[in-house]
């Protein structure tokens, strides 16, 4: 059974009702409502609120040889270049520098967030912490990870929404960063612990490790965590916003380059 609907008296109760049912806890599914809880009139023609629950397909890999990668970059301490610069990661993806967060400017944030939730029926309360360079905007899922979404989905897509909304409205763009219920940083320890897993593993067999696609977020974790690994590069397979990702070894890297350079015969 991987999916299964359920019913509440509120959207919270329906859920844990799915969870029982599938023996999952709340990260291990994807919830969508169906139905919202509805009291009638006088306590009559009330209605449940339903909810769909599916189980998530846990980050899977693949480990044949990519049929194409892009050239890894060579740059494995790439400097700061001033303020709002972008770097290149080790994979070639661009990476942005930090732009100072002013306290205004993030309580600013937090009121067009509570604002967008409650447009959205979502009662979730929010709070600020402003470090150095960094603010990041906490949510209280309320509704046991809908907020957070498949994979952090739900949380990127209204962290995206939050910065643009707030851009047009400051002469820098700064960038805001949206958690709930600590959910970055528990998906950052699991990527970086499955990172060195996959990258021993394609060490010792010496063959290539593909990951299934990922988010920029994601795809930096994974750079990051090997990239000071002289065994093994990364590489960003595909476009758009979600993309494969490679773990090479140096000696299979090293092959393929001296293929790639090899003269060809016509």
């Amino acid at each position: 059974m991987s999916a299964v609907e359920a019913e509440g008296s509120t959207i919270e109760a329906a859920v844990a009702t799915a969870l029982t049912q599938l023996k999952a806890d709340r990260d291990q599914v994807e919830i969508e409502i169906l139905t919202q809880a509805t009291k009638g009139f006088l306590g009559i023609g009330g209605r449940k609120a339903r909810v769909r629950a599916t189980l998530r397909n846990p980050v899977s890999l693949q480990e044949p040889e990519p049929e194409s990668e892009p050239a890894a970059s060579s740059d494995k301490a790439p400097q700061e270049r001033g303020r709002g610069a972008r770097r290149r990661a080790p994979s070639g993806e661009s990476v942005a520098q930090p732009v100072p967060v002013s306290k205004e400017t993030g309580e600013n944030a937090c009121r067009v967030l509570s604002e967008t939730l409650r447009l959205m029926g979502v009662e979730a309360p929010v709070s600020l912490d402003v470090q150095g360079t960094e603010a990041v905007i906490n949510l209280e899922d309320t509704v046991d990870g809908l907020l957070i979404g498949r994979k952090g989905q739900t949380l990127d897509a209204l962290e995206y929404l939050l910065n643009r909304m707030i851009a047009r409205g400051e002469e820098e763009e700064a960038h805001l960063v949206l958690d709930a219920e600590g959910y970055r940083e528990r998906r950052r320890q699991s990527l970086e612990s499955l990172a060195l897993r996959l990258s021993e593993r394609a060490k010792r067999r010496r063959k290539t490790v593909t990951l299934n696609p990922l988010s920029p977020r994601d795809r930096r974790v994974v750079h990051l965590a090997l990239e000071d690994d002289p065994l093994v590069v990364t590489r960003s397979m595909g476009r758009g916003y979600f993309r494969r990702l490679s773990i090479v070894p140096e000696e299979a890297g090293n092959n393929r380059r001296d293929r790639d350079r090899r003269p060809s015969r016509s």
